[in-house]
């Protein structure tokens, strides 16, 4: 079956959330549902989505959290399809997005798959691809490198969440870098060089803009999260021992840098 669940996390994103939802709906495979699961709106998102005239449209409240992680999890337990595709509620899918990944995931037999998207800079609109990846996979060692996949184009088996278990909601862990390296344990990431989506971009609060001690800060946090979830699970050493490695690696850097 590929009945997909579309899980969109929101936060006082009344400005935005409208395009996101429709940019699900009217895509060339329809998702089974797309579940809006709020982090305690106080504009007028929720009147915004129940105001949406479409039965596969829902709500999914919850309190303030300030961790995308939450809401995230949250859609997750309340899905009801066989794949679960992430969208951020500022950025906008293209209408054969998941068409195009569930068939490249059906030809390379990947249970994850990503894409690249097109870069929009406020104020002056969209500015290339995002990425410069050009493999048709991304796997477990291409992640102890760097973050190649973006979260609002990731459409994920759901049955591998019996053991990925979801977002980390810890704070100073970037939650989907690291549900990505425990996902590519299991699979890799089929890869489609195509943009299908347009992704909003802030670079003055993007991570790429941090300062270098802190890059190296929020990768030990990753990895320490990574290990002590692959402990729990009992994970193949290998991918221990290179999370292992990357961890080490930012230790040096963050005692370098003091």
């Amino acid at each position: 079956m590929n009945d997909i669940s579309v899980i969109i996390p929101t936060w006082n994103r009344a400005n935005s959330i409208e395009k996101a939802v429709c940019s699900a709906l009217h895509q060339t495979v329809p998702p089974l549902e797309v579940l809006v699961c709020d982090d305690g709106s106080t504009d007028n998102t929720e009147a915004l989505i129940r105001g949406i005239k479409d039965s596969r449209v829902q709500w999914v409240p919850g309190i303030h959290s300030g961790l995308p992680a939450v809401p995230r999890n949250r859609g997750i337990q309340a899905s009801k399809g066989d794949w679960l595709a992430f969208l951020d509620s500022d950025d906008a899918w293209l209408a054969e997005k998941l068409e195009k990944q569930l068939e490249l995931a059906k030809v390379l037999g990947c249970k994850a798959v990503s894409s690249n998207a097109l870069r929009f800079l406020p104020g002056k609109g969209i500015q290339g691809n995002l990425l410069d990846w050009d493999k048709e996979r991304i796997c477990f060692a291409d992640l102890m490198q760097e973050n190649q996949i973006i979260c609002s184009s990731t459409l994920v088996h759901k049955s591998l969440f019996q053991t990925v278990i979801g977002f980390p909601a810890e704070p100073g862990v970037i939650e989907d870098y690291a549900l990505w390296l425990r996902v590519a344990t299991q699979t890799d990431f089929a890869y489609v060089a195509e943009p299908l989506l347009i992704y909003q971009d802030d670079p003055a609060n993007s991570v790429r803009s941090i300062v270098t001690s802190y890059v190296w800060m929020q990768r030990k946090e990753i990895f320490k999260n990574f290990l002590a979830w692959a402990s729990e699970q009992g994970l193949e050493v290998s991918f221990s021992s290179e999370a292992g490695a990357q961890y080490r690696k930012a230790l040096r850097k963050i005692e370098k840098h003091r």
